[in-house]
This record gives C-alpha cells, structure tokens and sequence, in this order.
C-alpha cells in the first residue's frame, strides 16, 4: 500500500504543527510549508523524521505555485491538504503581487495551492481538503466580490473586519470547490479551532494581553485542543464523504444561526470567480487521473 501522504501549511508553530504532529502519530508522511527556514528546520527537528519541510510565502503567488511543483515532484500523490496558514495584521500591508497582504495569505494563497495540487488529491481519492476558517468570519460585513482583494488602510479595530472578511472567503470557497468535486472522491470542509492561544495576533496589543489573562480558562484553547476538530475532519472514517461542511470548536457554536453569506450561492461563485482572476487562474479545475 502507498504511503499516506499530508501537506499543512503554516506548520512551524501553533495549530499548524499539531496538526502535522498527530498526522504524522496517525502514519502519514507529512510536509509542512512555512515561511521561515530557521523554525521549519526545527520543527521538522522536533517532529522527526517522516516529516518534510517546504519554503513558501502563501501571500506571493510565484512562491506558491513554485512550492506547489516541489510537493509534486516529492509526492506525486497527495491523501490530505490542510490549509492552515494564517495572519491577523493590525496595519495594512500589501502583498509582493499589489493585494491586501492578509487576504493574500488567508485566502488567494490556499485557494491557488488547493487548485494547483487537485490533480495529486485527485489520483489518490478518497482524499480530503481541509481549511481552517473561524467563527470571525460573522462579522465580516458585506463586500464587493470584485474588490475582495483590494488593498487599503486600516488600523487594529479595522484590521478585525479584513480579518474575518478572509475566513468568511475561506468558508465560501470550500462551499463551492466541494460542489465543483461532487463525486470524484475529493472532500473539502471549514473548521473553526475556537479561540488558541497561538501567536497569530501578536501585532495586536490589546488581543496579546487578553489572551495573556484568560489563556488558562476554558474559553482560550490550546493548539493542541485546537488541532482536533481539523485532524478528525482530515482522518476519521465518519467525515468520509462530508464535504462542503463549516465544523465549530467554539462552545456554543452550535447554537448560533447560521451566517447569511454561508446561504448566498451566487456570492460565492462570484469569489470563485474574483479568486482565480486575480491568482491567474481558469474558472474550471481538472483533477488529474
């Protein structure tokens, strides 16, 4: 039987490397994409040997179609793709290719790496996709499909609505990548960790200082609690099949309506569209055989 073979990005820290650290307890092999060569050496170090290490910034378009062609010529197969990378910015920053940077990050990244790798997922079906959005993607607000990616100015308390706007675009686009994968063996689904207590807001002050104060209740979990949901979406025998599901660790989730853009089926094949125009992109995917 082929090795089982994993790919997560935003894996040297955080949610990202417990995730790869209970794939690889589960027997993948499994390579984790980051951004620094210095934490991906030690956290490939750390979780030992069938683990591998790949250099990308998701916010650079050529980076992530040069990583995608590694993870190929390494593999060739590919049983499980989670989308974690992520960042929370109090400023406004704009990307190597003229993008708001974290939307670059959060979304236009996973959506070209998840396109570019559906042939690898597509021999090895069943295979899954998972990305990990947040229960922040409520208060996105509205927004103009066609401007999605548009850079401008914010600040801490406008950096939140980019923010959720980017886990509100990774929701939609598992939504429809998994209606365009309907019936080929090939899953996708959202997650939301709940609240980790990660370094993902270290540029915001007042959220470092309030994680700092509750980091040890029940409401901020650690990376390891965080992982789960997203490792049981990735492996358990029970998802197999699901696909284009929104799963919530946050307590009390379950009990919130759902998000009315979650419902808008024309908004979210207008980001589809938006999406690959901007990555470079055709409109239709073709899983490889």
């Amino acid at each position: 039987m082929d090795e089982r073979i994993a790919v997560v990005t935003g894996a040297t820290s955080g949610i990202g490397k417990e995730i790869a650290r209970g794939l690889l307890r589960r027997g993948f092999r499994v390579g984790i994409v980051g951004r620094s060569a210095m934490r991906g050496e030690d956290a490939v170090e750390e979780l030992g040997g069938r683990a591998d290490m790949f250099l990308a910034d998701l916010s650079v378009r050529p980076d992530v179609r040069r990583v995608a062609a590694e993870i190929e010529e390494r593999y060739g197969r590919l049983d499980v793709l989670v989308n974690n990378a992520g960042v929370h910015m109090m400023r406004a920053k704009v990307s190597a290719d003229g993008y708001d940077r974290m939307i670059a990050t959060n979304h236009l990244g996973p959506f070209l790496l998840t396109n570019l790798l559906l042939g690898m997922l597509g021999r090895s079906a069943p295979s899954r996709v998972v990305v990990v959005a947040s229960e922040a993607h409520r208060h996105a607000g509205r927004f103009d499909p066609e401007r999605l990616a548009e850079p401008g100015s914010y600040r801490a308390a406008g950096s939140f609505r980019v923010y959720a706007r980017s886990k509100l675009l990774n929701i939609l686009f598992v939504q429809e990548l998994a209606e365009r994968l309907e019936g080929t063996g090939v899953t996708a689904n959202a997650v939301s960790p709940g609240v980790v207590a990660t370094g993902l807001v270290r540029e915001l002050r007042w959220a470092e200082r309030a994680s700092g104060l509750i980091s040890h209740t029940p409401a901020v979990r650690t990376p390891e609690q965080g992982a789960r949901m997203a490792l049981e979406l990735a492996t358990d025998e029970k998802y197999e099949g699901c696909s284009g599901g929104f799963y919530s660790s946050a307590p009390g989730a379950g009990l919130l309506p759902r998000a009315g853009a979650l419902k808008d089926r024309e908004l979210r094949k207008a980001v589809w569209r938006a999406s690959a125009h901007l990555v470079g992109l055709p409109g239709t995917i073709a899983l490889g055989t």
